[in-house]
């Protein structure tokens, strides 16, 4: 009996990790999900739920010892646990840097000490703040609060790792990713999922300034495309900016969505565009975009009873819940 490859997915019940399980089952391998369904969901999964390939690790990373039997005889680590949201993580410093950074530090020992032939890190485009664009992998870095601090550090403890005790890693700075399964809980910020309940609650959209500001928005199935691509290749200690190079205004979300708009002050310290140099991605590792923004929001709406149950933002409530970001942020 021939026996699958094992690959290891860190927040795997998450919003990308449960699509990296996914393509990963397709690609032929026997997947290992670790996560602590803190901010993963059972539903999303739940496809997978009786699947011989696919087996759970209910563990916050930052329990993980390095002699976890989880990661025996592993072919790939694809890392995306940990934690998000700019306001939580000006409020909350030492939980992004505990879990995020300190975390990480725990998954990359496991994956050394039990040998893995790649470990691909999730990095954000964060770490570059109110950068240059397009923005290309050698951009300065300038973190602007602690989530994107915390994400870069995460990165710089994997090229260590990498640099010290040989372990073959990549990094994946994703811009904007969006799609199905994308969360719907939690801190105000992630547009799709404000726009989508206030859709479904027949509220007006709440746009963040005058809706000009452009995303470099990649569906989620062509970023776990684009992390199997960093896993399966020659190249190691490699950093590749990852979005679709197309940035999109937010007006346009709105025009393919449909409804009223209410206009909400813009918050200091978020770039007015983000737009990601893919040359290095798609020349070194044949990796390019294939799901458009049009497409891309068409599945989401074809699903979109998915944020039922997802708190509805109104000017009010974001006027409160961001009053942190421009406290520190002005």
């Amino acid at each position: 009996m021939i026996m699958k490859p094992v690959a290891i997915v860190t927040g795997g019940a998450g919003f990308i990790g449960s699509h990296m399980v996914d393509l990963l089952l397709e690609k032929g391998f026997s997947v290992r999900v670790v996560d602590s369904f803190i901010g993963g969901h059972e539903k999303n999964l739940a496809h997978v739920e009786n699947n011989p390939d696919v087996s759970v690790e209910r563990i916050d990373i930052r329990e993980i010892t390095a002699d976890n039997t989880i990661f025996k005889d592993a072919k790939f680590v694809f890392h995306f646990a940990g934690i998000g949201d700019i306001v939580p993580s000006i409020e909350q410093p030492l939980d992004y840097m505990e879990v995020n950074v300190q975390g990480t530090a725990r998954v990359l020992e496991a994956a050394r000490q039990n040998k893995v032939q790649k470990f691909v890190y999730a990095a954000s485009s964060s770490c570059y703040g109110l950068a240059d664009t397009p923005t290309k992998e050698d951009h300065p870095i300038e973190p602007m609060y602690p989530y994107a601090l915390s994400k870069y550090q995460g990165e710089q403890a994997a090229f260590h790792w990498h640099k010290v005790y040989g372990l073959p890693v990549n990094t994946v700075r994703i811009f904007n990713a969006y799609g199905t399964r994308v969360r719907t809980t939690g801190a105000y910020g992630a547009v799709f999922g404000v726009f989508f309940k206030q859709k479904l609650a027949g509220k007006p959209f709440t746009v963040v300034g005058d809706g000009t500001q452009a995303r470099d928005f990649i569906y989620v199935t062509d970023v776990a495309r684009a992390f199997y691509a960093a896993a399966d290749t020659d190249k190691i200690g490699e950093t590749f900016n990852l979005g679709a190079g197309d940035p999109q205004p937010i007006n346009k979300l709105i025009e393919l969505l449909g409804g009223d708009v209410v206009y909400v002050p813009k918050r200091p310290g978020e770039p007015d565009c983000t737009w990601a140099e893919i040359g290095k991605i798609t020349t070194q590792l044949d990796w390019k975009p294939t799901v458009s923004f049009e497409e891309g929001v068409g599945k989401m709406v074809a699903e979109i009873d998915h944020w039922n149950d997802a708190p509805l933002w109104e000017p009010n409530s974001i006027a409160k819940a961001t009053e942190t970001w421009f406290k520190y942020m002005s």
